[in-house]
């Protein structure tokens, strides 16, 4: 079992005893969506494609607060919000901007891209070395500035 997974278990347990329903409930759809994809890959999920898992469950929860916002349903949202909170505990810090500029320069060099038409090279390996510590679609307009110009 991975780490990560390993962590997200543990924690459910300490939910179960502390009697917190709430913080239980979010992680128990984590662990819910993990077993999903292996079960529809039978695959055993190791911590980068939990990561991946996370950072999915992260977009659709953002998103969700958006609609909610929109049609005025602020009950739901905090929901949301608190879920968002509970996942992102589990991923590693994020970047900050040098941190980022660096990368998605580090990553151009060894893509041997300078075109834009060569942006799914770097966007692949920025998703390798960025996975859980950066929005991937805010990196591909980094990506995407710094081939253009």
């Amino acid at each position: 079992m991975s780490e990560l997974k390993q962590r997200v278990s543990e924690d459910m347990k300490a939910a179960m005893k502390g009697g917190d329903k709430r913080r239980l409930g979010a992680i128990r759809l984590i662990l819910a969506a993990l077993k999903q994809r292996e079960v529809d890959e039978r695959i055993t999920l190791d911590d980068a494609q939990v990561l991946g898992v996370l950072e999915k469950m992260l977009k659709q929860r953002r998103d969700s607060v958006t609609q909610y916002e929109a049609a005025q349903r602020e009950d739901l949202a905090q929901q949301e919000r608190y879920e968002i909170g509970v996942i992102e505990a589990y991923l590693p810090a994020p970047l900050d901007h040098a941190e980022l500029d660096a990368l998605v320069e580090r990553c151009i060099a060894d893509a041997g891209a300078s075109s834009p038409r060569e942006m799914g090279k770097v966007m692949a390996l920025l998703k390798e070395r960025a996975a859980g510590r950066a929005d991937m679609a805010a990196l591909s307009q980094r990506v995407k500035a710094r081939l253009a110009g």
